[in-house]
């Protein structure tokens, strides 16, 4: 198994909350790239965000984004 191109734009999407403040969220506004708008609608889908557009993390979307953003700090550490 490897990453699809809808994995990654997912995993994008996960890096752009700060995982260090539950108090604030994100919004993806009908203007963003079509990937990036898929990619949050799916999240949703799947749990991890509150809401279709955005929101806030769930427990489950918050543990994801502390994975995926110390996984990119692993494979981009020298």
């Amino acid at each position: 198994m490897s990453y699809t191109t809808e994995i990654m734009d997912e995993l994008n999407v996960l890096m752009l909350f700060d995982v260090s403040n539950h108090q604030e969220g994100i919004k993806v506004h009908k203007t963003a790239e079509g990937n990036a708008i898929a990619a949050t609608k799916r999240l949703h889908k799947k749990g991890l965000v509150s809401q279709d557009d955005g929101g806030y993390l769930t427990d489950l979307g918050l543990e994801a984004s502390e994975h995926a953003q110390a996984l990119l700090m692993i494979l981009t550490t020298d």
